[in-house]
């Protein structure tokens, strides 16, 4: 009822400022044209047949200190989340975002409209996401974009697999002259209210450079140079300890570290264009991303079993550390070959993680142990060549039907290599349960180690026309073959009727396919995890294996098939003077979506069924099991809403209005089926309550975003509060559930613009200090290392001040 309460007012609210607008007369801006969602020609973003979103640079570098590109997105479209998840191996190093709740993977993301390539890493432990691969958004500095383009709907048939909740194309800096630089720096200020204590903290320093130049080449052609360095010193919101259960340290101390990571990053972009004659042109990009970061595990206390105390009397923080290496490398030819538009092009890309525990310690070797250990490495890399034709034919339709058809091959490889012996082998103390194991992230073994590749080829038809001047049509269907699993169909209608000048409505269904990615079909490992244990959470050596290998088919695993979903949207697109108003309705029905299982044997498995789980562990030293698996279907469905309106002030001001929400609820349908372990009734030990919860209640069911935009002379102002509804940490005992609670944030920046180009900003991000509830020292470790929820939606890392400073030239 509140949120069709909420949804009632958004509604109502829009239809006043509607009316308010066509009482006004107010120049409005040139539409922007997009690409994404279309390949006819001249599409502004109004005029689409589905819901794209255009966010150019300007809003993107307003964004605080903007050397996130995910947390900028997330910050400016209701229906994108980036949760900041902590102790969670490596996606504290490589965070991963959500486009209206779905998994990250199933958001298909283009760099100047050509598939890109996605991370290594595969999020294995406890954060939205759990199981997925994704492109890793962060790779790409702020600096090097023109603008992003983000298509709200379905749209594997036009773009290829992984489309199914829509496509990100991130279009890069196009300038033959002029150029800017930037220089930022921010902290947070801020009250930590944990539930053990507070305490007033300033830290996660961050200070970034970046700079951009356009060179002509030639008489027409552009090079566009990039490049951006930052520095983000880490947070910490751990809880104090718990001083009766820890009575040696004699005092209320902080022993862990949760919050953002410690990261250190440089990139450099080139971007370029180069016509040959009147019809043709060279075209392409390189850039090249370098990022070191240190995040921490869970803290050991001096009682741990896993402590050696002649070399930690007082315990440890075990840190896990990365150097990530990210290349991206375009090129082709473009123009008109018998009267087709005709477009080839070839890209190849690479992600390399390497691992590093440090400050750590494998305490089977005792006091001789060493403290810092290379723990290994994934690697990941994609080749890409793809043809794409268009063509405007004559057929009586009151405009000329677009045919647009083209070719794709695509080969990925994905490996793993070992980390060094003493990271994950057994020394000579064998007593007192201790683990042979660097703490906090055990090293990659020998029997980790993978190199494997695939391919896939496919090809597309997209017909778009206009059957009258008021409907417009169009019909998209992709055929893909991969190597590994077979072949895979996907169509979409799409319809648009305008009814005035004012007014028109639009609506699609389309199929879907999500492949299975190298990293879920041969990712293996084991980690350290804080697992719940009876009552209590404890550390676990759980070890992740293949569907198809021996562990993992005795447990119930199969091959992994490509997820298949139907996507369905209705909306509407208002536009009268300066006011635009857009509503979409959508439904997104997937099977046999991928996930990671559970953690077996656990609490919820029947003892017989334990038993033999664990002898079957037994031999490769890890207490629990987890693989991927098909068979989770879900049901998502909500309203996007977006109003602007823009007044002018004058002669040199205006007032940019605008009210944005995303209303969203995901509902799992069915789990996956169960293997016959034994002759006994068995739970639903594959995917329990607390994964099926995470997907329902994980992310939130409403965001609202209001901003205002002032410009007058020199002068400029941003205001923004953005609304997140409450979010479910769940666990498999209900009894440890608990929320993140309803949160209001305010975000405020004040400008100022100089003579010769320079300009001055001054903000606060989460001006008010808001935090999402803490996690209940009732559920809290004794070291107190998780101070807050990692489901937040906004984080946990309260109040951020910034100052920035430009030039233009």
């Amino acid at each position: 009822m509140k949120y069709r309460n909420i949804l009632f007012a958004a509604a109502s609210a829009a239809t006043l400022w509607a009316t308010a607008a066509g009482a006004q007369t107010v120049n409005a801006e040139v539409e922007e044209l997009v690409v994404t969602g279309t390949r006819t020609e001249g599409r502004s973003r109004l005029d689409t047949l589905a819901p794209v979103d255009v966010i150019n640079n300007e809003a993107i570098s307003r964004q605080g200190t903007s050397t996130e590109l995910a947390q900028a997105l997330a910050n400016l479209t209701p229906a994108l989340d980036f949760p900041r998840p902590a102790i969670t191996d490596g996606t504290d190093h490589v965070r991963p975002a959500t486009l209206r709740g779905l998994a990250p993977d199933q958001t298909l993301v283009l760099v100047n409209g050509m598939r890109g390539h996605v991370s290594a890493l595969v999020n294995v432990n406890g954060s939205i996401g759990r199981g997925s691969t994704a492109f890793d958004l962060n790779t790409i500095p702020t600096v090097a974009v023109e603008r992003v383009e983000i298509l709200r709907d379905g749209a594997s048939a036009q773009y290829g697999a992984d489309a199914i909740a829509g496509v990100m194309n991130i279009r890069l800096r196009q300038a033959r002259e002029g150029g800017g630089a930037t220089v930022s720096y921010g902290l947070h200020d801020t009250k930590v209210k944990t539930s053990r204590g507070e305490r007033d903290v300033n830290d996660g320093l961050q200070e970034s450079v970046s700079l951009w130049q356009g060179l002509p080449l030639g008489d027409q052609g552009f090079l566009t140079l990039s490049g951006e360095w930052s520095l983000r010193h880490a947070t910490n919101r751990s809880d104090y300890i718990n001083q009766s259960t820890l009575p040696a340290y004699g005092r209320p101390i902080v022993l862990g570290r949760y919050g953002d990571p410690y990261v250190r990053s440089w990139a450099t972009y080139a971007n370029a264009g180069l016509p040959l004659n009147e019809t043709w042109e060279l075209y392409g990009y390189a850039g090249f991303q370098h990022r070191d970061t240190s995040a921490a595990a869970t803290a050991r206390a001096y009682n741990n079993a896993n402590n050696v105390p002649a070399v930690y009397p007082g315990g440890f923080l075990p840190k896990i550390d990365t150097d990530i290496d990210d290349w991206n490398v375009q090129g082709g030819v473009r123009g008109e070959l018998a009267g087709w538009k005709t477009d080839l092009g070839v890209s190849y890309g690479r992600n390399e993680l390497d691992y590093y525990t440090t400050n750590s310690i494998n305490a089977s070797y005792g006091a001789a142990s060493k403290r810092d250990f290379y723990s290994g490495s994934l690697g990941y890399d994609q080749w890409l060549v793809n043809l794409n034709v268009s063509k405007g034919f004559e057929v009586g339709l009151a405009r000329p039907l677009n045919v647009a058809a083209g070719l794709e091959y695509r080969e990925e490889s994905f490996e793993i290599d070992a980390g060094e012996p003493a990271s994950y082998t057994l020394g000579p103390i064998t007593t007192g349960g201790v683990a042979g194991v660097s703490q906090g992230f055990p090293g990659f073994r020998p029997s980790n180690e993978v190199d494997v590749k695939r391919h896939n080829w496919s090809a597309y038809l997209d017909v778009e026309g206009q059957l009258t001047e008021k409907l417009g049509f169009d019909v998209a269907g992709r055929y893909e073959d991969y190597s590994d699993f077979g072949s895979e169909f996907t169509g979409k209608i799409a319809a648009r009727y305008d009814v005035t000048d004012a007014l028109a409505f639009r609506g699609a269904v389309s199929t879907g396919v999500k492949a299975p990615a190298l990293q879920q079909q041969y990712f293996t490992y084991t980690s350290t995890n804080n697992t719940l244990v009876g009552n209590t959470f404890q550390l676990i050596e759980v070890g992740t294996f293949p569907a198809t290998s021996p562990i993992g088919r005795a447990l119930g695993g199969q091959p992994l098939e490509p997820e298949e979903s139907v996507n369905y949207s209705v909306g509407l697109v208002f536009q009268q003077g300066a006011f635009e108003l857009t509503v979409d309705a959508y439904r997104i029905e997937i099977d046999n979506r991928i996930v990671l299982s559970e953690d077996l044997p656990n609490t919820n498995t029947p003892a017989a069924t334990a038993a033999q789980i664990s002898a079957l562990l037994q031999p490769f030293g890890v207490s629990r099991a987890r693989f991927f698996i098909n068979g989770v279907d879900t049901t998502t469905k909500g309203v996007d809403i977006v109003a602007r309106y823009r007044f002018d002030i004058g002669d040199e001001g205006r007032l940019d209005l605008t009210a944005a929400a995303n209303f969203n609820d995901t509902k799992v349908t069915r789990t996956p089926d169960l293997p016959t372990l034994t002759n006994l009734a068995e739970p639903p030990f594959l995917f329990d309550r607390g994964n099926r919860l995470a997907y329902e209640e994980g992310t939130p069911e409403v965001k609202l975003v209001l901003s205002a935009d002032y410009e007058q002379g020199p002068w400029g102002a941003t205001a923004k509060v953005t609304h997140y509804d409450s979010v479910l940490i769940p666990n498999n005992n209900a009894s440890f559930d608990y929320e993140t609670g309803q949160a209001a944030l305010l975000d405020l920046e004040v400008r100022y613009a100089f003579p010769m180009g320079v300009r001055a900003a001054v903000g606060a991000n989460n001006l008010f200090d808001k935090y999402p509830n803490y996690t209940p020292g009732t559920i809290n470790s004794p070291t107190g290392s998780i101070g807050f929820p990692s489901y937040s939606p906004f984080g946990f890392n309260g109040r951020f001040f910034y100052g920035r400073l430009s030039v233009d030239w």
